[in-house]
């Protein structure tokens, strides 16, 4: 089970066999960033048989005396806990830790006015593609809620305008995903699509050059764009969240169909979105609210007046 190996260089290995199990690049990317950081609060480069319960205790309170935030202390741990676990399965060592407990976080939406303002269509005799595009996009997230990396890998073929359906190729489970599109989106991509243009291969949001779209271009066209209607917000992943609180509380959606819209493998995550826009809590609450009760039901006091 010992190994003369460092900490760093086992994770090196861990790495290796992630991207042998197909995990995506993003993922990698981030648990080599994560990992770096890591490293400024223990020592790594020391033989992994030399790391202690009490070591990985000093790695915390040193997170902790930096005064990092609970949550990025959490992502920190949550990394290296799997990194830890594969080491168990590979025999390399038995140490494992438990998770950090974050800070539960108010997930950003948009208003409705806000979304007012960014769904009002630009002037098609004015704007340029990007723009048109962007329009789209933003449909089509308050039309599902799916994530940045699947609609820049949505192509042309993956839209069923007849059976009223999209086919998401691209998810972070690495499960396809087939997504109903409401009457009124069907119509903006009858439309866009013809403007559009291209064969069934090509991507359905290109850059203007016709190559697939970067993310990092994405996020600035929409950004861009949600700053032009008066809009501060610029998040994509906000739109995610809008799509599950109007989804849950406006809708009057349940958590199983919000599981298969928004891809989770489990129904974990989506609990935790019913938790967060609860469709229960908010609904006819004058009529529970003690303090209102107490209002509606008392009677003016006059104020005597003085001699």
């Amino acid at each position: 089970m010992e190994s003369s190996k460092t900490m760093a260089e086992i994770f090196e290995d861990f790495i290796v066999s992630k991207k042998a199990q197909g995990l995506a690049e993003k993922t990698i990317t981030s648990y080599v960033s994560q990992f770096k950081a890591i490293g400024r609060h223990l020592d790594v480069d020391v033989p992994i048989e030399n790391i202690t319960g009490s070591e990985l205790n000093g790695m915390i309170a040193s997170m902790r005396d930096s005064e990092l935030a609970a949550n990025t202390i959490s992502s920190y741990v949550r990394v290296l806990k799997v990194f830890l676990s594969w080491c168990n399965e590979e025999n390399i060592t038995r140490l494992n830790m438990k998770p950090y407990k974050g800070e539960e976080t108010i997930k950003e939406t948009y208003t409705d006015n806000e979304l007012q303002k960014l769904l009002k269509k630009p002037d098609m005799k004015k704007c340029r593609f990007s723009e048109y595009r962007t329009w789209v996009i933003i449909n089509l997230l308050l039309n599902d809620g799916c994530r940045a990396a699947t609609v820049r890998n949505i192509k042309n073929k993956d839209v069923d305008l007849n059976n009223l359906v999209i086919y998401l190729r691209h998810t972070k489970n690495k499960k396809a995903q087939v997504i109903p599109l409401c009457s009124e989106l069907c119509a903006i991509l009858k439309d866009y699509m013809r403007i559009r243009g291209g064969t069934d291969d090509d991507y359905l949001f290109p850059s203007e050059n016709g190559t697939q779209l970067k993310e990092y271009a994405l996020r600035s066209s929409v950004c861009r764009y949600n700053k032009r209607r008066g809009v501060q917000k610029t998040s994509i992943h906000a739109f995610r969240h809008t799509f599950a609180r109007k989804y849950l509380i406006d809708c009057g959606g349940n958590a199983f169909t919000l599981q298969r819209l928004l891809g989770h493998s489990t129904l974990e995550m989506t609990k935790h979105y019913c938790a967060l826009f609860d469709a229960d809590i908010t609904k006819n609450y004058d009529n529970f609210s003690p303090l209102a009760q107490l209002k509606s039901n008392s009677k003016k006091i006059k104020i005597p007046k003085k001699r």
